[in-house]
């Protein structure tokens, strides 16, 4: 998943811009994507943690719960948040959450919502890695993804971007992360929805005010 490298700072709303506006916000925005990827794909361990811990508040909604995110690394250990991870997105059967978009949109795994996926991997010329055992519509690789189409790290035609998260992260993200904000096994991970919830409320308002 997402690069722990690329966690830093992150400030307020003004994280959040799209086509037009300075690159720097643009990889802003993209680490953020990459931030998020990070925590769905796999438990922080002990330097990611403490990374977070050293973050620093920003403004507004988003600052807020960078705020929460980090008082709540804070105040957990590598161990506890790898059993909550285990809980929530494993589990023995299955976890307390299932982050896949053809769950989310039609109730069952393997779906049309994987196959629309799929077709946009395509264009973007991105090919399943063998040692991916996860289906390409789990949310940490869709974040992934458009943290490369934020910063430019695939050459895709003008417009994917806001196609990309319009088909695939609008339609169910914010209620995920809703859900993760209020999963039973969540401790930490809570700070993770609260933050993953205002992120993308802000990433549609602003899609929304570009079309």
């Amino acid at each position: 998943m997402g690069s722990v490298a690329s966690v830093v700072a992150l400030p307020g709303d003004e994280v959040s811009g799209v086509g037009g506006l300075p690159d720097d916000i643009d990889l802003l925005r993209a680490q953020q994507y990459d931030l998020l990827a990070t925590l769905l794909g796999r438990a922080p361990d002990a330097s990611l943690l403490a990374a977070l811990a050293a973050l620093k508040d920003g403004d507004g909604v988003l600052g807020r719960q960078v705020a929460a995110l980090r008082r709540a690394a804070a105040e957990t250990g590598s161990d506890a948040v790898e059993r909550e991870y285990f809980a929530l997105f494993i589990g023995v059967g299955r976890g307390e959450l299932l982050p896949y978009a053809s769950y989310y949109l039609t109730g069952f795994l393997n779906e049309r919502p994987l196959a629309r996926v799929r077709e946009d991997f395509a264009a973007l010329g991105i090919e399943r890695s063998e040692a991916m055992c996860e289906p390409e519509d789990h949310l940490a690789i869709l974040l992934e993804v458009m943290a490369g189409l934020a910063a430019d790290r695939f050459d895709a035609e003008p417009g994917m971007q806001a196609r990309f998260f319009a088909r695939h992260i609008e339609p169910w993200a914010e209620r995920f992360f809703t859900d993760l904000e209020n999963a039973k096994a969540g401790q930490f991970y809570r700070a993770v929805g609260g933050l993953g919830r205002a992120f993308i409320e802000i990433e549609a308002e602003a899609f929304a005010m570009e079309g």
